[in-house]
């Protein structure tokens, strides 16, 4: 990166944080790779012939997708549903869970947004042999049960956030019962979880530098399979949450931007949670409970609590640390959507392509289209690579709503952004 990230601060003295300080919470080798300069980590044998149960996904060319819009443009995805769990997630479950075992932890602690994180660490956990425990925010618990059953299926145990089995929970429920909750604030309960016990180490799905790390997979593995089509992208597109996913695909093709090549690449967010778009570079916390470290970060404020739509993997508050640091860069541009264009792109893509994909995911496809329609419009053909993080099989009251006329649009009110932001006043200024 062209700019280092900024350190990570302990959350009651405001100085750089040690591993001694993470030590409760990781695994010793997450926690180097967290800080590591390596140019390449190599991928532990076990990790690999877990991974050989799906992976390499496959990358397709859009055919149909390109004739639907009459575009000169050539559309590629990543398609990262074809993993049991459905999504691009356990490319980084199963290497925590691996990691954990190795350094004696019997159980993980984790959030879950639509449940995507959640079903990818249960996996991993069960075969990885790992007790593993969700707090799942309420809002996708009750929108997404087959989401739930499949965590259950798999041996975890889960409990819809805020829960009245932590103390973070608890002080939420008292404050406002009928709280759709947040990642945030599930974070919270899982770094509380995890911290209250020897045997259980937490683990997270998204934002750490590790957890970013073990997604590069996929797009190390697309560099190599757009070679082999004999292409290279000018558009590389992702939707964001925290960022797993997008930088999972991105990262390689930034280190080709870094080195001089010319590629346009877009973050992808909904208009309700517009972190990237609308929230400062700030110092915040990762949960709603100040639990966590500060790190610098776009940001909404740690006690924003998102609306309740359907892309329940991008209600978070906060974007990763490398991410925010290369959007301030100018190396990566972000755009928001509205939720009612977003399942229109993802109906016509379905109707094409032939796959429903998950809401997060149908963010980055309409992001691609939108390049497509900018690139004709120029009259200039582009490639253009996205990735298809996961399937919406899990998400099917989400298209009845939109097939019914019900889905509404979410444009976050200013007044709110302010209200979230007071929260971090105080906390130290990044330079």
């Amino acid at each position: 990166m062209p700019t280092a990230p900024l350190p990570v601060l302990h959350p009651g003295t405001g100085q750089p944080i040690g591993p001694d300080d993470l030590a409760p919470l990781f695994p010793l080798q997450l926690i180097a790779q967290e800080v590591s300069e390596e140019p390449e980590i190599a991928i532990p044998e076990e990790v690999l012939e877990i991974y050989s149960l799906w992976r390499p996904t496959p990358l397709y060319r859009a055919h149909r997708l390109e004739q639907a819009i009459g575009t000169r443009s050539a559309i590629f995805y990543k398609y990262e549903g074809v993993s049991p769990p459905g999504s691009h997630k356990p490319n980084t479950a199963v290497a925590q869970a691996y990691y954990n075992k190795q350094e004696g932890r019997t159980r993980l602690s984790t959030e879950t947004g639509a449940g995507q994180w959640g079903s990818a660490l249960a996996f991993a956990c069960k075969l990885i042999g790992l007790e593993c425990k969700v707090y799942m925010v309420r809002i996708s618990y009750d929108q997404k049960p087959n989401r739930r059953s499949m965590i259950q299926a798999w041996g975890a145990e889960i409990v819809p956030s805020p829960s009245p089995e932590t103390a973070a929970g608890r002080a939420i429920l008292a404050e406002d019962p009928d709280t759709p909750g947040s990642l945030g604030i599930a974070i919270s309960e899982a770094v509380e979880d995890a911290a209250g016990r020897d045997d259980t180490a937490y683990s997270l799905g998204s934002v750490l530098n590790h957890v970013l790390l073990h997604q590069t997979v996929i797009g190390q593995e697309a560099l190599a399979q757009m070679e082999a089509a004999g292409a290279f992208p000018d558009v590389v597109i992702g939707c964001v949450g925290g960022g797993s996913n997008f930088a999972g695909l991105a990262f390689p093709f930034l280190r080709e931007k870094i080195a001089g090549r010319e590629i346009d690449v877009l973050a992808c967010e909904p208009t309700a949670c517009p972190t990237l778009t609308r929230g400062p570079f700030a110092y915040d916390f990762g949960d709603t409970s100040q639990l966590t470290p500060l790190v610098a970060m776009h940001t909404l404020g740690h006690d924003f609590v998102p609306a309740p739509i359907h892309a329940g993997g991008l209600r978070y508050h906060g974007v990763a640390p490398l991410i925010s640091q290369l959007v301030r860069d100018g190396l990566v541009r972000a755009e928001a959507y509205v939720q009612r264009d977003v399942f229109a792109s993802a109906v016509l893509f379905a109707g094409s392509e032939g796959i429903l994909p998950a809401p997060e995911a149908a963010h980055a496809i309409h992001g691609a289209l939108g390049a497509a329609k900018a690139a004709d419009e120029a009259g200039v053909e582009r490639t253009i690579l996205f990735n298809l993080s996961g399937h919406g099989h899990f998400d099917m009251t989400a298209y009845d709503k939109y097939l019914e006329g019900k889905l509404e649009d979410v444009a976050l009110d200013e007044d709110e952004i302010e209200r979230a932001l007071r929260a971090i006043e105080g906390l130290p200024t990044p330079v």
